[in-house]
């Protein structure tokens, strides 16, 4: 029935849109087919084979005459029955590879010749669809660039996207409990790692520790991480790197497809479920997903922590008021063509946690544990509620040797932190009342984008020229009775030119110049109290309008080489990140860190140079990795404890002032993989980071969140299948992974201590049918070890990581020909 109504709808679409009912073609075709084959007396079977570099292309549509429809298997193979005699038009369709259209003549049983499809030009925007992307993409780009897909994701995933990607060498998460987390790449973080969330710059409020990163990974198709200087691809902040995570591809022709994702988490017992809907008809498709998340208090290895000097006392190991839940929804609407393709989609991403009440405001002692304990599913205050919502249009139009792309963007991301209402310094006693805004806000960011970007891909012989350029705007407003940063409003634009030169097969050599300008207009912010005494109290003016503009010029180049199995990369490039309105006037107490924080206004835009290499190797058995890099700012930012005491608006907390000095930075990181047999394969990986500042009131010391030197292996099986009717594909792995004991901290940092941890994952995938299904299990922690994660931005407090976790994850696909 739902295909019915599904079909009844296109048809009336392409009346309205074509003034033609294609249904009466449909049924013409249908009735000439019968009448001839009544008439005949007679009907014929016609198979073949679908491939692409000899192997076979599984999920293909094979369209007959516009009205019958097959699906290749896994080989390729497809076969029509009942026949009748005559010329046949046969479409063979996927959306990695282009569509061929073949004549056929039937007077008997046929097996055609077998169909070699060729790479499609039907991409998206920065989206390379081929069976050797990973190597294709390598070859192709100057910087060390992995790329994962969504059955790494579903194989890996964890309780937020950066957890999930934690087991690239060179990438941290740093998590905010168990559901939250923000990227980290060489050690660098919060603003200086963009994230491109559908070929646009995600903005949300990245700057603070405990913000994390507002992506439904169950959305992403594909991820790819790029490590080092890239400022002249988005411009300001990717100094550390890039996370690009690209939309799924396009349903196939004539598809209708259907597929639940169910995920349980046994440590915070998380239930998450995400349902996904795409169909396509011609040029047209759709994509929708929805997404519903619960989890509940996570759990640690120990009953009791010391927060700060205070003995906290953790029942049963759960850490209080922990929970949250996720609540998200995408929707795509896309047209492609020959030499047309467009997308736009809307999406809304909804996070609401709790804050771990120990470890939240000046007085840790003050916790209602018998409210927080009565329950580990509820979310108590402090809590946090995140709401980011985006349109984002992408279209590409091809015509001759160019390749114009336009990109466009609207986003809001709606923060709002809660916490019971408490004086500090000369705040009223008691909240007053009427208030703008409720007794338990604390403090609210709304920020607003509108972002735009065009670019010329020029193909010239050997060389594929880029010219592009980009807009943005955001505006953030503030409320809430706490303050920390003040409003303001930004724009940037950047211009930039890239070409990629092909000398030779062996050699590609690549070259990028951008410059870019800004502008930030902070406004004053007055405090809502008067603070004094004695009759001599005043409203202070805790930041002044500020209007501050910037602009700065990069620079890229690289140069890949093949030779023979082995491939080089060579980088040296700059890149720049302009000063947030949080280093320019911070102002305020951070009661998740217990200190008061305070910005420069003079501050200048912070630069980096870098020199990245790598060299990747790979036969029929080994694979190897090694990317060092070499790193150097001039005028690094980052937030200096002092000697000074707040006490006018808290209790005597430490000030910190964000300062500039020189910095440099080297590391590596390194992967070995070796196939045994067809069945039996290892792997070891590992990292390394060594920085030091080299100049200011630190000279000598790290760069604070520095992730230790760690490696990892693992050993792969993959079982034969008895019963490959039922499961096949099946894998088994034991993981382990060390990390050094991190003694080259900053204060307030304390030294990490080194840990092993283990862990099993294993998977299947079931035959239902016609259909797929893919069954993974994965156990984190095995043993239960308690230790501490350096980058955690509960590390100040000592609070262990996640304790023993059981994943199990089921992805229940449907794929009907329409």
């Amino acid at each position: 029935m739902l295909q019915l109504i599904y079909f009844l709808l296109l048809q009336c679409y392409y009346l309205i849109a074509y003034d033609e009912f294609v249904g009466l073609k449909h049924f013409f075709w249908i009735i000439v087919l019968f009448t001839f084959s009544a008439a005949s007396g007679q009907t014929y079977s016609v198979k073949g084979k679908v491939i692409h570099f000899k192997s076979g292309v599984q999920h293909a549509v094979v369209v007959l005459d516009d009205s019958l429809h097959r699906t290749t298997d896994k080989q390729g193979d497809f076969m029509f029955s009942g026949l009748p005699r005559g010329a046949h038009k046969l479409l063979v369709t996927h959306t990695q590879y282009k569509p061929v259209l073949l004549k056929v003549e039937i007077g008997s049983d046929t097996t055609l010749p077998v169909i070699d499809l060729q790479e499609s030009i039907y991409e998206l925007k920065e989206l390379v669809v081929s069976e050797n992307r990973r190597e294709k993409a390598r070859k192709d780009n100057a910087l060390n660039l992995e790329v994962v897909n969504a059955d790494f994701i579903r194989k890996n995933l964890s309780g937020s996207l950066m957890q999930t990607l934690e087991k690239i060498p060179g990438v941290n998460a740093m998590t905010i409990g168990s559901g939250q987390s923000k990227p980290q790449i060489r050690g660098l973080g919060f603003n200086q790692v963009v994230v491109v969330d559908g070929g646009i710059k995600h903005e949300g409020q990245q700057w603070g520790a405990d913000h994390g990163l507002e992506i439904d990974q169950f959305a992403a198709g594909s991820l790819e991480i790029l490590k080092g200087a890239a400022s002249y691809l988005y411009g300001s902040d990717a100094i550390g790197g890039i996370i690009r995570v690209n939309p799924p591809l396009p349903p196939a022709l004539h598809s209708l497809n259907v597929a639940l994702n169910s995920s349980y988490m046994s440590n915070s017992r998380a239930v998450g479920n995400s349902l996904n809907f795409s169909a396509r008809q011609h040029s047209w498709y759709v994509d929708a997903r929805a997404t519903v998340r619960d989890y509940g208090d996570y759990r640690v290895p120990t009953e009791l922590i010391y927060v700060y000097d205070y003995d906290v006392h953790l029942p049963g190991g759960y850490v209080r008021n922990s929970a949250g839940r996720e609540r998200n929804f995408h929707l795509a609407l896309g047209r492609i063509t020959e030499n047309y393709q467009t997308r736009l989609s809307v999406s809304n991403v909804f996070a609401k946690s709790g804050f771990f009440a120990n470890a939240h405001g000046l007085e840790p002692r003050r916790v209602n544990t018998a409210l927080h304990d009565a329950s580990h599913r509820d979310i108590q205050l402090p809590q946090q509620q995140v709401n980011h919502f985006k349109v984002i249009s992408n279209t590409v139009r091809t015509a001759g040797k160019h390749e114009l792309s336009l990109d466009a963007a609207y986003q809001q991301n709606l923060r709002k932190e809660m916490s019971p209402y408490v004086s500090h310094g000369f705040m009223p006693p008691v909240f007053p009342d009427p208030f703008p805004y409720p007794s338990e806000l604390e403090r609210q960011y709304d920020k607003q984008v509108v972002s735009g970007s065009l670019r010329d891909k020029l193909s010239l012989k050997n060389h594929q020229l880029t010219l592009g350029g980009n807009y943005e705007y955001q505006e953030n407003e503030i409320g809430g009775w706490g303050f920390l940063i003040p409003a303001f409003t930004q724009h940037q634009a950047g211009l930039f030119a890239y070409d990629k030169w092909e000398v030779s097969n062996k050699t590609i050599i690549h070259g990028a110049l951008r410059y870019d300008g800004g502008h930030i207009r902070i406004r004053e912010y007055t405090d809502w109290f008067p603070s004094g005494q004695d009759g001599t109290s005043e409203y202070l003016i805790r930041v002044q309008a500020t209007d501050r503009s910037f602009h700065n010029l990069n620079w890229s180049l690289g140069a890949n080489y093949a030779l023979g199995k082995t491939q080089l990369k060579l980088n040296l490039g700059t890149s720049f990140r302009m000063p947030l309105a949080k280093e320019l006037a911070a102002n305020g107490v951070n009661y998740h860190y217990f200190r008061y924080e305070r910005g420069n206004s003079g501050l200048s835009p912070e630069k980096s140079y870098q020199l990245d290499l790598g060299v990747f190797h790979k036969t029929e058995k080994l694979e190897l990795e090694f990317t060092p890099f070499y790193n150097y700012f001039p005028n690094y930012i980052y937030l200096n404890p002092t000697a000074g005491r707040d006490y006018l608006y808290g209790a005597g907390n430490q000030v910190f002032e964000y300062q500039q000095s020189r910095v440099m930075r080297y590391g590596a990181e390194a992967l070995v993989r070796y196939h045994f047999t067809k069945r039996w394969t290892a792997q070891l990986s590992g990292d390394y980071l060594y920085n030091r500042q080299l100049s200011g009131s630190k000279t000598g010391f790290n760069l604070p969140f520095s992730p230790p030197p760690s490696a990892s292996g693992s050993i792969s099986w993959l079982p034969g299948a008895r019963h490959p009717k039922i499961w096949k594909d099946s894998h088994i792995s034991l993981d382990i992974k060390h990390a050094l004991k991190q003694d080259r901290i900053v204060p307030p940092e304390r030294v990490t201590p080194a840990y092993t941890v283990l862990g099993l994952s294993a998977g299947t995938e079931l035959q239902a049918g016609r259909q797929k299904w893919s069954l993974d299990l994965q156990v984190n922690n095995l043993l239960n070890t308690r230790y501490l994660n350096h980058t955690s931005f509960y590390r100040l407090i000592d609070l262990p990581e996640t304790g023993r976790n059981i994943t199990v994850n089921l992805r229940i696909p449907l794929s009907f020909a329409i």
